[in-house]
């Protein structure tokens, strides 16, 4: 029978050179874009003048401004064009449409003498199209000098005034201690935040769009959707569900089908323990501690989300928000990249049948990475506060959302990384040879560990255009977590899986390949749909929305995945030594698909991601796919290590509380998705109906009060259960006992 173009692609040959051929495409295309990011830009200009010549602020303002930003961490309090948190306002968005209203109120005056609120519909009409002319046509950002029409100029001095104030006295209905930000340095902030009111407003030349493709959604001048949005948010749900089917289809009829002769590897021995591997033992506390106070964190920023004016026993002008938030996700980060760290220096001696030659180097990157950690805390904590000022960017908070650590800190991370990344290379590179999990596991490790060097170009100094500094600030958020961590995840479990006696070698390799291929093809351009709104061109709405539509492809193999895996592992009758790691990937699959995959499809439509973005909808999505999609694979990292410790020691072990500490964080993050999804849509609604400026003030989430409170419940149980899985981790084994 002849062999047909599908059956020549499943087959390792074939999916091999798929993977590497679709893996160059989109890594070609990817510099293409990047190295023609400077031509598509909004430009800083070298002056901003009103028409009577007053200059308001210049490059070295705007630069300044940014950088007075990032220092006290505005991001992790408000959010600028969209990205940030969501206790303060959209800063770009409050210039915006306070520029707006003064002058509605000053061409008001002058077409009709009165002010605009005592307007008829008729000449409100009028005074409208005036507006537009004054922000669309007359204001025009340019690299050398953007001219101010007079009354956009008093609009700006108002704004400057309305933002030093904040900024300076603070804002206690929104959680803003003030005393930390000085006058001078405000008017510096504002002149920044002024250039992202000019991004989001003034025409792209050659175009009717804004240089952020018409975003915020502003009534007051008609700014809206354009009908990209709604073709590309079309094209994406017919890709997404037909090749979702395909997928399913190849995973039934190919990968998981056995041959006749096709038998599974005998599942792996455990009758002792490398030095190497028990040296490991002292990252467990660290990691699921770290996690547990995360966790605290998380449950202490969303009593300040219901009620920003109350203190909850720390006094805000000690801790503010956005010092709580900064460390909250940090942390997060933290702990779950350093438990896929133990991941891989545990499987490292198994694969070469050997231990290190000095076991003692496992020690060397613990401490680095525990000065690292207590480093960069005691850095965002100071620099935020304001007490660095002049030594912030390399010790301080960096105030880049989820990147936040200072330079010097993001360079011993780095240094750990690639002394992580040796380790491992140095142990296991001649198994690689013939063998494509371990060389997966090798290459998605160095990818890891030089990636993350994309957030910190340069390395002495900020990027001066916030658009460019977004732009591969996503490239660490996104190309390393749903990019390379998910290269290490498809390898490290395909040798997990094949190792306990699950599926036979043949299929893990032709799975993890396939694997390889869809994460390839989904996640490098993906990294796209970060880029609607933030100052790229129009096109990048399609190239992010087509391949949003794909990111759930590999998550839907992995699903399946899991299901056959655990379907084999019950029909084979015998116990599964390592069935308490097995349930954490088990768990990561499901809700890596519910998180990254359904709730990050309803946040990565256009049309959705124009009206959602920058609001609470956005949470569901952030906090099922961290946590699932990298948190329990990390966990199931920590508990491998333990029950290795416990096979070769042959100490006492139960599931019982870790099933507990499984199903609270479980059910836990899947609750604190009902609230915050409740809570976004309305936001959402009142964006579509009256505007973001609206979607944001505090007037519009009030109300949801309920369901704010509501989230008491599940923070409780991820707290509880992340309790459960330290205290279990430490009695598995500092508290171990010899079985009977």
């Amino acid at each position: 029978m002849k062999e047909s173009l599908l059956d020549k692609f499943m087959t390792r040959k074939g999916l091999s050179t798929s993977f590497w051929f679709i893996a160059i495409i989109m890594v070609t295309a990817l510099i293409y874009y990047t190295a023609n990011l400077q031509k598509e830009v909004p430009p800083i200009p070298q002056e901003v003048k009103s028409e009577t010549g007053e200059v308001l602020y210049t490059y070295d303002d705007v630069v300044n401004g940014k950088a007075l930003f990032q220092q006290f961490d505005l991001t992790d309090w408000g959010s600028l064009l969209g990205m940030g948190a969501y206790m303060g306002p959209d800063f770009s968005t409050d210039f915006l449409h306070y520029r707006t209203e003064y002058l509605y109120d000053y061409y008001a005056r002058e077409l009709y003498g009165k002010p605009a609120g005592e307007l008829t519909s008729i000449e409100r009409g009028a005074v409208k199209e005036r507006v537009k002319e004054d922000v669309k046509k007359q204001t025009q950002l340019l690299k050398t000098t953007t001219i101010y029409t007079k009354a956009s100029a008093e609009a700006f001095h108002q704004n400057v005034k309305y933002l030093t104030k904040m900024l300076t006295e603070g804002d206690h209905e929104r959680g803003l201690p003030g005393g930390i930000i000085k006058p001078e340095e405000a008017a510096k902030i504002a002149a920044f935040v002024d250039w992202t009111q000019l991004v989001a407003s003034s025409l792209r030349p050659g175009t009717q769009r804004t240089w952020s493709n018409n975003w915020p959604p502003e009534p007051k001048l008609d700014q809206g959707l354009t009908f990209m949005s709604h073709k590309v948010t079309l094209w994406e749900m017919l890709l997404l569900w037909t090749l979702t089917i395909v997928v399913i289809y190849i995973a039934y009829e190919y990968l998981f089908k056995k041959d006749p002769n096709e038998k599974l590897t005998a599942s792996i021995v455990i009758d002792k323990i490398f030095p190497s591997q028990r040296r490991l033992l002292k990252y467990l506390p660290v990691v699921a501690g770290l996690m547990v106070v995360q966790m605290f964190l998380g449950g202490y920023l969303a009593h300040l989300y219901t009620d920003p004016t109350h203190d909850f026993l720390i006094p805000q002008s000690l801790f503010p928000f956005n010092v709580f938030r900064s460390m909250h996700t940090q942390i997060a980060i933290l702990w779950i990249a350093v438990g896929w760290l133990v991941g891989g220096l545990l499987i490292a001696p198994w694969v070469a049948g050997k231990d290190h030659k000095y076991p003692w180097l496992i020690d060397v990157l613990w401490i680095a990475l525990l000065v690292v950690a207590v480093g960069a805390i005691y850095g965002l904590y100071q620099g935020a506060m304001g007490h660095m000022r002049n030594t912030w960017f390399w010790f301080g908070n960096e105030g880049r959302e989820l990147i936040n650590l200072g330079r010097v800190w993001d360079i011993g991370l780095v240094i750990g990384l690639v002394f992580w990344f040796l380790l491992i290379i140095s142990l296991i590179r001649k198994s690689a040879t013939n063998n494509p999990i371990v060389g997966t596991i090798i290459w998605a490790a160095f990818a890891i560990a030089t990636l993350y060097m994309a957030g910190m170009m340069p390395v002495h100094k900020i990027i001066p255009n916030y658009t460019v500094d977004d732009y591969y600030r996503w490239w660490v958020i996104h190309l390393w977590v749903e990019l390379t961590f998910e290269m290490f995840a498809a390898g490290v479990i395909a040798f997990f899986t094949a190792s306990i006696g699950l599926i036979s070698q043949k299929t893990a390799v032709r799975t993890m390949l396939f694997e390889l291929f869809l994460i390839s093809l989904s996640g490098t351009l993906g990294v796209g749909h970060h880029y609607f709104w933030q100052g790229l061109d129009e096109y990048w709405i399609a190239i992010g929305g087509l391949f949003s539509a794909l990111e759930p492809l590999p998550l839907a193999l992995m699903i399946v995945e899991a299901m056959k895996n655990a379907r084999e592992q019950k029909h084979q009758g015998q116990p599964n030594e390592f069935a308490t790691p097995f349930m954490w990937i088990a768990g990561s699959a499901v809700l890596n698909w519910i998180g990254a995959g359904f709730l990050g499809m309803l946040i990565n439509l256009p049309t959705i991601n124009y009206y959602s973005h920058g609001t609470y909808l956005i949470m569901p999505h952030g906090h099922v796919a961290l946590l699932g999609a990298f948190g329990y694979i990390a966990i199931a990292f920590l508990y491998m290590t333990a029950r290795t410790f416990s096979l070769a020691n042959k100490t006492q072990w139960d599931d019982k509380l870790t099933r507990w500490g499984f199903w609270l964080l479980t059910i836990g993050v899947l609750l604190f998705a009902i609230p915050t999804y409740i809570i976004g849509i309305e936001q959402t609604r009142v964006a579509h109906d009256f505007g973001y400026f609206t979607a944001r003030l505090r007037e519009t989430v009030e109300p949801q009060k309920t369901w704010m409170w509501l989230r008491t419940i599940p923070d409780s149980m991820m707290i509880i259960g992340a309790i459960l899985v330290l205290t279990d981790l430490l009695r598995k084994t500092f508290f171990a006992h010899k079985s009977s």
